[in-house]
């Protein structure tokens, strides 16, 4: 096997977890694939990844050799493009990393309706609430909600969403309305999410207020915390985004809307210059006008008095 198939291998690995899934995302036996990791750390003198017989790891060694590895592949990929011609032709495997609820949303509908218009595109789609490092973990469009660090990535603003707290009309109506961020301890509130930050949530135009909240119920869910106000059992904190169709038909109703932090931008976030293949130009394109004319990404703010 050559060198670089093995350095395929070792990514393929590396992101499953597993030399099976790793050798069928390459197409090799899982033999096939044992014996190129074998030969990758032959040849550097060190080990790669831990073996157990649940699980395989990176080692620190991999974790630092996978990101250099990713981008040598990256590089080779678009030299290939260009001299190929899918530097101008929407061609290949398209990575997409965003937030849980704003793909199931957004992003999987676009995807159905651009890859009908470019069938020699293929996606891939990570929806996970955590930032995920394009360039180290070889994605090439990223959905981020907040203001973004200072980066060489380039990014397109397409909204804003408001952080708010809702429920609805049938719990307002047994259990009242909070009129200050310091009556929720009255009331039940649904936390979602696994961080203890939530444990404490933020108010003020520039967040300078933070009050200590004890959620009666946490779930892993965004959805499943919505779907339990909406039946009246609690207030859920949430994205706009996330409860835009519950808020204009009357499900769900905000509160402290005069508290609410500042709004956050939305921008698609990706990785220009060479790297920046037909098919990422190709998908901002697409995507940008379509997500721009999303009203529930266009929240108007509250008036404070």
């Amino acid at each position: 096997m050559d060198r670089l198939q093995a350095l395929k291998v070792f990514v393929a690995v590396a992101e499953t977890e597993s030399f099976a899934k790793g050798a069928r995302a390459t197409g090799l036996s899982s033999p096939s694939a044992t014996r190129a990791i074998n030969m990758l750390e032959a040849t550097l003198g060190a080990r790669l990844f831990t073996r157990s017989t649940r699980r395989v790891r990176l080692t620190d060694v991999g974790q630092a050799y996978l990101a250099e590895v990713r981008e040598i592949l990256a590089q080779l990929q678009a030299a290939d493009d260009t001299a190929s011609g899918a530097a101008n032709t929407p061609v290949g495997q398209l990575r997409i990393t965003c937030p849980q609820e704003f793909g199931r949303l957004y992003v999987a509908p676009l995807l159905t309706e651009f890859l009908d218009e470019y069938p020699q595109v293929r996606a891939d789609v990570l929806m996970l609430d955590r930032i995920v490092n394009l360039v180290e973990e070889g994605f090439d469009i990223a959905v981020r909600i907040d203001h973004l660090p200072s980066s060489d990535l380039s990014a397109v603003r397409i909204g804003q969403v408001r952080r708010v707290i809702c429920g609805s009309p049938d719990y307002f109506a047994t259990r009242g309305r909070p009129h200050a961020p310091d009556e929720l301890a009255a009331h039940r509130l649904i936390s979602s999410g696994s961080t203890t930050a939530l444990n404490e949530w933020r108010f003020g135009s520039d967040g300078s207020q933070a009050v200590r909240v004890n959620p009666q119920l946490r779930v892993s869910s965004v959805a499943a915390s919505i779907d339990i106000a909406r039946r009246g059992w609690g207030l859920c904190r949430v994205l706009s985004y996330q409860v835009g169709p519950d808020l204009e038909s009357g499900n769900l109703q905000t509160v402290l809307d005069d508290y609410e932090p500042a709004p956050l931008p939305i921008h698609l976030v990706h990785v220009e210059g060479r790297r920046a293949a037909a098919k990422v130009r190709a998908f901002i394109d697409f995507a940008v006008p379509r997500l721009r004319e999303v009203k529930t990404l266009h929240l108007p703010v509250p008036c404070r008095t």
